[in-house]
C-alpha cells in the first residue's frame, strides 16, 4: 500500500512556479528522500501534504485520505518537523511535549507517560525539566522530532531535519530515524545532505524548478551517471582553469566542478586515467590527486542540476 500519493501538484506564487506537475508515491513503511536545490519545491510539497498549503491543482493523499477534502483526518495521522525547531524556549522539554499532547487531545492519563517515553528515547531525560533555551542545537532538534511523534503518527514528514547540526548530532538523529522506520513508520525526508539520503532513503526523488527530474534507488541513480567518474584535483586554484581546458580537449565526457576544488569528468575509465595523466603532465600542471571511482549521489546531483549540492548548502 502507498502511504503517500502525490498527483500532478501545481503551485504558483505570481510568476514563480513552485511546483509544475509533481507526482510521487511513498510505499508504507519506507523512506523517500526528496532532493533538490534551494527553491526547487521540496518544502512546498511537504506543506501541501501536511495540509498547510492548498495547491492550485492536482491532488494528494496520506494513508488513503485526501489532504484537500479531509485535512483534519490527515493531521491526526501525521507528524511534521520543519527546518527549524518549533518548540517554546521558555518551557521545559517535558512541558513542550505535554503541551503537544494536549493540542492533540490525547487522554490526560496518557500525556505524561508519552512525554516521558519520548524524553527517554531521545536521550533528553536529564534535561526534561530545563528550559529549552538552555538546550544545544542538537537537543532542540531531538525535542522537535519527539514533539512530532507525540501522537504516534504512521507517516512522518521531515523537512531538512539535520540542517545546522554537527556531524555527531546528525549521526545520532539518523539512528533514531532508522529505528522509527524499523518500527513501521513511513518517512518522507527532504534534505540537501546527500550522504543522508544515501544512508536513509529506500528511494530518492530529485526535483528542480518544480519538476521531478529523476527518481529511483540510490544505486539506480548512480548508474544513470554512466560508469565511473574521473576525479582530478589540481594542486592550486591557479592551475584549476588550465586543468579544465586540458580535460575538455580530451573530449571524454562532461567536465564539471566537484567539491573542494575537484574537477569531475563523467564516464571515466582506465584508459582515460592514462590519457588525462599524460595530457596534464605535458601541460606542466601539478596535480595532487587523480583517481577513478564509482559515482556518488553528489555526482548524480551535479549531473542533474549542474552544480554540487554544497553550493546550495552554502547559499542556505
Amino acid at each position: 500500500m502507498d502511504a503517500v500519493v502525490v498527483q500532478d501538484l501545481v503551485k504558483t506564487y505570481g510568476e514563480t512556479h513552485a511546483l509544475e506537475g509533481v507526482s510521487l508515491t511513498v510505499p508504507e513503511g519506507t523512506v523517500l528522500g526528496l532532493l533538490g536545490p534551494n527553491g526547487a519545491g521540496k518544502t512546498t510539497v511537504v506543506r501541501v501534504l501536511a495540509t498547510l498549503l492548498q495547491p492550485d491543482s492536482g491532488g494528494a493523499s496520506v494513508l488513503g485520505i485526501d489532504v484537500l477534502r479531509h485535512p483534519d483526518q490527515v493531521r491526526r495521522s501525521i507528524g511534521l518537523a520543519g527546518q527549524y525547531a518549533a518548540v517554546d524556549e521558555k518551557l521545559t522539554g517535558a512541558e513542550n511535549l505535554r503541551l503537544v499532547g494536549r493540542l492533540y487531545h490525547l487522554p490526560k492519563r496518557d500525556i505524561a507517560r508519552r512525554a516521558d517515553e519520548l524524553l527517554e528515547r531521545f536521550d533528553l531525560t536529564d534535561a526534561a525539566n530545563r528550559a529549552v533555551q538552555t538546550y544545544s542545537g542538537g537537543m532542540r532538534r531531538r525535542l522537535d522530532l519527539a514533539a512530532a511523534l507525540v501522537n504516534r503518527p504512521r507517516v512522518l514528514f521531515l523537512d531538512e531535519p539535520t540542517t545546522g547540526l554537527d556531524p555527531r548530532s546528525r549521526l545520532g538523529l539518523w539512528e533514531v530515524l532508522a529505528d522509527l522506520v524499523a518500527d513501521g513508520t513511513t518517512l518522507l525526508l527532504t534534505t540537501q545532505y546527500l550522504e543522508e539520503a544515501d544512508r536513509l532513503a529506500d528511494r530518492i526523488v530529485v526535483i528542480d524548478h518544480g519538476r521531478v527530474i529523476a527518481e529511483g534507488t540510490a544505486d539506480e541513480l548512480k548508474d544513470e551517471v554512466g560508469g565511473a567518474v574521473l576525479v582530478v584535483r589540481p594542486a592550486g586554484e591557479a592551475q584549476a582553469e588550465q586543468a579544465r581546458e586540458v580535460l575538455v580537449r580530451l573530449k571524454a565526457g562532461a567536465v564539471s566542478d566537484g567539491t573542494g576544488g575537484e574537477l569531475i569528468v563523467q564516464g571515466g575509465d582506465v584508459a582515460l586515467v592514462r590519457r588525462a595523466a599524460n595530457a596534464l603532465a605535458r601541460a606542466g600542471l601539478d596535480i595532487s590527486d587523480l583517481a577513478l571511482r564509482r559515482p556518488t549521489l553528489d555526482d548524480v546531483f551535479l549531473s542533474l542540476t549542474g552544480h554540487a549540492a554544497d553550493d546550495e548548502e552554502g547559499a542556505a
